[in-house]
Formats: structure tokens, sequence, C-alpha cells
């Protein structure tokens, strides 16, 4: 495993017997999940973004979505079976989670919040999401997002990055 001082994000994985390698990344703002494809040489649609969206009532969860895809806010909120749902402001996002907008991983958030994952992430062999640190990605078989995290699988998925 590449050399990364222990987030939340890797202790937890750690702690639960996870197999995962570090991979360690320049991070640029607003550079995104096309920016770390880019320089790990890996396609975008296997780098996972992490989001923290909010319901009409302000309660906070996290969608997880291929980087080259953006979600649909319609379609995520029929999904949760809410009215409206909206990216929550980036100190919002960080109280809820423990970590900074570009770090967000689901793994270790400082609080227990509904996971909603884009279907089609299961079909991939293998995943790259936030180790829990900007520039740095863990690379995780998909298949303990639903071992892990109260995960509900949703098609919440529309052409489109960043």
């Amino acid at each position: 495993m590449s050399r990364l001082p222990a987030t939340p994000a890797t202790s937890f994985l750690k702690e639960r017997g996870v197999p995962f390698e570090v991979r360690l990344y320049s991070y640029v703002d607003h550079g995104g999940t096309e920016h770390a494809a880019r320089e790990l040489n890996v396609d975008e649609h296997t780098v996972i973004k992490t989001l923290v969206f909010e319901d009409e009532a302000k309660r906070p969860f996290l969608m997880l979505m291929h980087g080259d895809r953006e979600v649909s806010r319609k379609e995520l909120a029929r999904a949760v079976k809410v009215k409206t749902v909206s990216p929550c402001p980036a100190d919002t996002a960080a109280r809820h989670t423990g970590y900074q907008v570009g770090g967000i991983s689901p793994f270790g958030t400082r609080k227990r919040l509904p996971v909603y994952a884009q279907k089609s992430i299961f079909d991939l062999p293998s995943i790259l999401i936030n180790a829990g640190r900007r520039g740095a990605l863990a690379e995780i078989d998909p298949a303990y997002l639903r071992e892990l995290l109260p995960v509900t699988e949703v098609e919440a998925a529309r052409e489109g990055g960043k």
C-alpha cells in the first residue's frame, strides 16, 4: 500500500479486513474525477465520486456516482422518495462527513448517513473511491460497498461528467 497517513476511511477499511490499495495523485482544485483518472491512467468511469446531498427537509445522504456521469436530481429524488434533492454546500458536507470536499469518502463518516449508489457501479471488477483525503483514492472491489454500508442501489445517472 502507498504511504498515506491514516484517515477515518482507511482505518474503517483496515478494521474490517477489506483488501484495498491506496492510489495517490496530485490533487488539483476543481480537477475532479477527470484529473484523477488522467493522473492514475484509469478509465474515469471506474473513479467513483462521493456526493453529499440533502432532501427538502435538509436530511443529508450520500450518492455514489461514476466519475464520467452526472446525477439526475429528478431520478435521485424519485429513488429516495422525496420531492427534491440538492447538493449540500461544501461547509455542510464537511460538517456531516468530517471530510473536505474533494476528499469525501463514504467510509468512516462523522455521522452515519444513508448511502445511495448508481446500480452500474456494482458491474465493475474494481473501483477507485476516495480514501478520505484529497489526492488519495482506494481501489476496492465494489461488492464491499454492499457489505460495509447501508447502500440502496438506484438508477440516477445521466451523461456528462464532473
